[in-house]
């Protein structure tokens, strides 16, 4: 049932809504019709990929089930509960975490019982929420709604770093690293080899982690018959974890740095397109 967090069409449907919030962000329309730009593409995505498998790899849920039957049980966080409502008191040890699986970015870390008040304060807006409906992320309007809590991993005293490796074509050619999360949150983009390709900023190069060569591995392992797709993990007591897989990264509306970037994934992007697929794609803009 519509509410008034809902838009008056269905996700993906309105090229107009697209092109506005890209203006907002952006002060430029997007090329549909021949996308050129990596921020394009994802516009692109939004309006005509229809690909079934996307929602199930982005669903928090099912996605546990695919990473462990590929990567293997020891790349996946365990999960501790799922369901609909949180319960009234908290059933785990602290700290904890609380995350909608139908969602990007909805996760709340609970290290007491005030945070898990508030975390059931907002989980019940998530379940209430049809997540991307406004920015016309289709995928997630076919997950269906719902909570689950996983054991905090890595140092209790902060969010552990997040590595988000961008595969195109099956083969991993950047890396964002995202640090102070939950507080001063920036990242940096690097290429495979540890080499910045991101302007200059205060913070020195991230130290390279010593599992990159095994995430990279298994971004590649999980994107396999995608265009695109962002593969997130962490690096926990020396091993590898798996995140989340992303088909809209920032909704194609976070600025790309430096612009040459945007375009260089852009056309990753498009040579990633099957040849015989391209005439459709491009027909159906």
């Amino acid at each position: 049932m519509l509410t008034f967090l809902d838009p008056p069409t269905a996700a993906g449907s309105s090229k107009l809504r697209v092109q506005l919030t890209y203006w907002w962000r952006h002060r430029r329309l997007a090329q549909l019709q021949k996308p050129l730009l990596f921020t394009e593409w994802v516009q692109h995505r939004k309006l005509h990929d229809r690909d079934p498998r996307m929602p199930i790899l982005a669903d928090k849920v099912r996605a546990k089930t695919f990473v462990a039957g590929s990567l293997g049980e020891g790349w996946v966080t365990p999960t501790l509960w799922e369901g609909a409502t949180l319960p009234t008191e908290p059933a785990w040890d602290f700290p904890y975490v609380v995350k909608s699986r139908h969602g990007c970015g909805q996760f709340r870390v609970v290290r007491n019982r005030e945070d898990h008040a508030e975390a059931i304060e907002q989980s019940r807006r998530w379940m209430r929420q049809s997540y991307g409906a406004w920015l016309d992320e289709w995928l997630y309007g076919e997950i269906e709604r719902g909570l689950l809590v996983e054991p905090y991993i890595g140092d209790a005293a902060a969010l552990p770093v997040d590595y988000k490796i961008f595969v195109f074509g099956g083969r991993a050619r950047f890396v964002q690293v995202h640090l102070g999360r939950g507080e001063d949150h920036r990242w940096i983009v690097l290429d495979p080899d540890w080499n910045r390709v991101s302007p200059p900023t205060e913070d020195p190069d991230p130290e390279r982690p010593a599992t990159l060569d095994r995430m990279l591995e298994a971004a590649e392992r999980l994107a396999a018959g995608f265009c695109f797709v962002r593969a997130d993990f962490y690096e926990i007591g020396g091993q590898p974890r798996f995140g989340e897989l992303t088909f809209y990264p920032g909704s194609g509306l976070e600025r790309v740095e430096p612009p040459r970037l945007d375009l260089l994934m852009g056309l990753l992007w498009s040579a990633a397109l099957p040849r015989w697929l391209e005439p459709i794609a491009l027909l159906s803009a």
